[in-house]
């Protein structure tokens, strides 16, 4: 049974220029339905594919990872782009990273992304601590939708799903990453008063992708789900706009040009020039006479040797156990003790504080957190759900 009326995937018929409509986390394709109708209004062929997990039930959500969402994108943008000329890709939310990664990946077969109030980072505390808090609340009330006109339709879960929401973290770290990736033309709206997804991430999003032709567009009375708000009309005008002018070539596919010092930019055939001056330049201060103590092929040779050094040590087994820093050995500590706490309150009743089971459960999350923050840059696991998007 579906918590949502109405939350099936659907397609549009229009024209040969395709556009794949990307819905966002805990949402549906009614959410962004609006959008859709208008890019089939302009002749466009659309696709709006209901993510695994989304539109029935919160628990559905929780048993599925952004490994099964990116598969659910990549099938419906391959089915959508064997009958387009032509294909563009829009996300909304949670959807903006799934397109931000699909435009990584297929970078040659899209025209040109459009993104919602993406989300590709949350710095809140709260979402540093959900390795931990999800093994102990699968799910979070989530409250209203964050729409600022009265009377949506019903387009997504009131209920936070925990195990998928870690998953989509994992996953908007991989699409941030990568930014650097994107050279498509890229149109980005975000809402100044979203409270779901600061607008910091478009800013991010902004300065590290290398696309040259980048349209911002800033809403100011509706709040995280424009298609379903006051400025839903101004988000479709903008939008097919967008389009309209990467066909007519105003707006191109392109990464920064290189340029002097007077700021006059370099062509494709002139950065050529430039590199093989540097190369050049570079090999004529490079002494190949074998009188010399090392030559140049030496140095190369002695290279490769201390590289192939590091390489095999980068997969070699460690001999001995790793050191930890004081931190580090406190919250391991921590994470025995609390445990051991807490079997003993519940086997004995064993209470020497008067608070219950309490000061076992916050060693054990004092020390799991603790411990998690220290290592966090590790959490990239390529074996992992996420990673390998």
């Amino acid at each position: 049974m579906s918590d949502i009326p109405n939350s099936a995937g659907f397609e549009l018929s229009g024209g040969k220029i395709g556009v794949l409509v990307i819905h966002g986390f805990g949402g549906s394709p009614v959410s962004v339905r609006p959008w859709a109708e208008s890019f089939q209004q302009s002749g466009y062929t659309v696709s709006v594919p209901r993510l695994p997990g989304h539109g029935t039930n919160w628990e559905d959500l929780n048993l599925t990872t952004a490994a099964d969402w990116f598969s659910e994108v990549e099938k419906s943008f391959v089915e959508l782009r064997s009958k387009s000329d032509r294909v563009f890709v829009a996300g909304f939310s949670n959807g903006g990273a799934l397109a931000l990664r699909l435009a990584q990946i297929r970078s040659a077969e899209i025209e040109g992304l459009i993104l919602l109030n993406p989300i590709i980072h949350d710095r809140r505390l709260f979402m540093k601590l959900l390795p931990i808090i999800r093994f102990l609340r699968p799910s979070i009330k989530s409250g209203p939708s964050d729409i600022a006109k009265p009377n949506p339709p019903v387009h997504s879960y009131r209920t936070t799903a925990m195990h998928a929401l870690y998953s989509a973290r994992k996953f908007w770290r991989i699409a941030e990453r990568d930014l650097y990736l994107i050279d498509l033309p890229l149109m980005i709206g975000y809402s100044i008063n979203d409270h779901v997804v600061d607008p910091e991430n478009a800013d991010t999003i902004i300065d590290n992708v290398m696309s040259v032709d980048i349209r911002e567009i800033i809403f100011e009375k509706s709040f995280h789900n424009v298609s379903l708000d006051y400025e839903s009309e101004i988000l479709n005008e903008e939008s097919n706009q967008f389009i309209l002018d990467v066909l007519t070539g105003e707006l191109a596919r392109g990464s920064y040009e290189y340029g002097d010092e007077d700021g006059n930019e370099y062509g494709d055939e002139d950065e050529r020039e430039l590199i093989d001056a540097e190369f050049n330049a570079i090999v004529s201060g490079l002494s190949l006479d074998e009188s010399a103590p090392t030559t140049y092929l030496d140095e190369l040779d002695s290279s490769a040797k201390v590289e192939s050094h590091i390489e095999r040590n980068m997969y070699a087994t460690p001999n001995r156990l790793p050191k930890f820093k004081k931190n580090q050995r406190i919250a391991i500590a921590a994470l025995i003790a609390g445990p051991i706490y807490l079997i003993s309150y519940l086997a004995t009743d064993f209470d020497p504080f008067g608070l219950g089971t309490w000061p076992g459960v916050l060693a054990v999350l004092g020390g799991g957190v603790t411990l998690f923050t220290q290592m966090e840059h590790r959490e990239i696991d390529e074996s992992d759900d996420g990673a390998i998007l």
